[in-house]
């Protein structure tokens, strides 16, 4: 099994998403540090199994007191291994390379046996490479912290957008089971990672001493199913009177907030692409007359979402939360409309890009697939939108000839049954970030459709 499905399944059966930090604070002068670092954790851990999913230790709380804080941090594993069903996150902040973090690594995993990291990215995945070759093990990549200066590095701009936001893009592509720290205390960063990462774990320290609260993180950074973010709490229990009370007190604002968010996961982001199309004049009512000489009271053009930068990357995170839970080796693109969007999801994905050409050329290679490919290969079709069947079954069969696998394809708007009907029939499984009626409410609540013309358009769609 691995680390993040035992992390969700302990989490649904405790009904918990907490955290407890071990973070020995001994003073100065302590005569024996080994018993005293376990006298506290065995107090915490005992008092707290009930309700903690995992534990994270911090190693320089024992690194500090030498050989016998290392004692005293390996004895603290083995002891939640034993006495509860909890994981231990080890927060080292690894960042190196080569056989340094191979032996990090072998350290983490081998002797003391933990069952996660933290690691610094800034090294890259090279560093991250050695601890994701661990079956069963994780690893949570730095990406948003909690402490005051972070934004001065974190919200620097890299290629339009803060450089946070493109630690996760990168950190998630890494092959192996990754996870991102986002700050329990900065909401706004694990509601935007949500969007964009709708089905990553994040390890959320900053609740507590830092000031964030558990129900603020759980609302802003829970996934579709109320799980999908660790809230760390650590003074806050280590220094109560009763850290079983503590605890407690925070599982239960954990599940007040997943009873209230739970099942509007997602609801944000849809609206948000929606009312973007729209402003953007993607989606325009009015009175238009249609390539087929019928009139229709509102018209769709969503060839023109790569000219606007703060929509495109939000319609591509649409997408990708469709893409992420199908198979596939290659991305494929519809000329035309569907070839930008199908670029944008390949690098945000970090997938192949291919196309095939619906008019064979008649002069250089010949080729009817452009790109690299092989035959044999899971390809994922994207296109802007489907109302019939017809180019995206001409372009099925172009890469089916060449004989690559289509079985998938993902449009972000869907206008009508017919074309699912049809791309049923050619054995391949259509999966809509949307259906066209959603554009409704928008519009009425935007001030742009009466109540009255709303219902007329639901009418025209239902008949269409």
């Amino acid at each position: 099994m691995g680390f993040f499905e035992a992390l969700s399944e302990r989490a649904r059966q405790k009904r918990s998403l907490l955290c407890v930090g071990l973070d020995p604070r001994l003073p100065e002068g302590t005569q024996d540090p080994y018993e005293a670092i376990m006298r506290e954790n065995r107090r915490i851990v005992e008092a707290t199994a009930p309700y903690a999913v995992a534990y994270k230790p911090n190693s320089a709380f024992y690194e500090a007191w030498g050989t016998e804080g290392m004692r005293a941090l390996k004895d603290t594993v083995e002891l939640i291994h034993e006495r509860t069903s909890a994981l231990v996150v080890l927060d080292v902040k690894r960042g190196d390379i080569g056989a340094t973090a191979e032996a990090y690594a072998r350290a983490a995993f081998e002797w003391l046996g933990v069952d996660a990291v933290t690691l610094a990215p800034y090294m890259g995945e090279d560093a991250a490479r050695p601890f994701l070759a661990y079956e069963g093990k994780g690893v949570f990549v730095l990406c948003r912290t909690s402490n005051p200066s972070a934004g001065r590095f974190q919200e620097l701009e890299v290629t339009g957008e803060p450089l946070f936001l493109r630690v996760a893009e990168e950190a998630v592509r890494w092959d192996g089971e990754v996870g991102l720290v986002v700050a329990g205390n900065n909401p706004e960063a694990l509601s935007l990672l949500r969007e964009r990462h709708p089905d990553v774990w994040f390890l959320a320290p900053g609740v507590g001493a830092q000031g964030g609260s558990a129900g603020d993180a759980v609302r802003a950074g829970m996934d579709a199913e109320g799980l999908g973010v660790l809230v760390v709490v650590a003074r806050g229990i280590a220094r109560a009177e009763d850290p079983g009370e503590a605890a407690k007190g925070v599982v239960e604002e954990i599940r007040g907030a997943q009873a209230a968010g739970r099942g509007r996961m997602g609801e944000g982001l849809k609206e948000r692409v929606l009312k973007g199309l729209v402003e953007a004049g993607c989606f325009k009512v009015g009175d238009f007359v249609l390539k087929s000489g019928k009139r229709s009271p509102f018209y769709v053009d969503l060839r023109r979402v790569p000219s606007f930068p703060e929509l495109f990357p939000k319609v591509i995170s649409a997408y990708a939360s469709l893409a992420r839970r199908l198979e596939f080796e290659r991305i494929a693109g519809i000329p035309t409309a569907g070839l930008p969007i199908a670029a944008g999801l390949a690098l945000h994905l970090g997938k192949p890009l291919i196309y095939p050409r619906l008019d064979a050329k008649g002069y250089g290679t010949g080729n009817r697939v452009e790109g690299e490919w092989r035959p044999g290969e899971r390809v994922l079709l994207v296109d802007d939108l489907i109302t019939t069947g017809g180019s995206k079954i001409e372009a099925a069969t172009v890469l089916r000839d060449a004989g690559l696998v289509v079985e998938d394809l993902v449009v972000l708007l869907e206008r009508g049954a017919r074309g699912h009907k049809e791309m049923e029939e050619a054995g391949i499984r259509l999966h809509a970030y949307a259906h066209i009626r959603e554009f409704l409410p928008v519009c009425r609540a935007m001030g742009l459709i009466t109540e009255g013309e709303e219902e007329r358009m639901r009418a025209f769609v239902e008949e269409t």
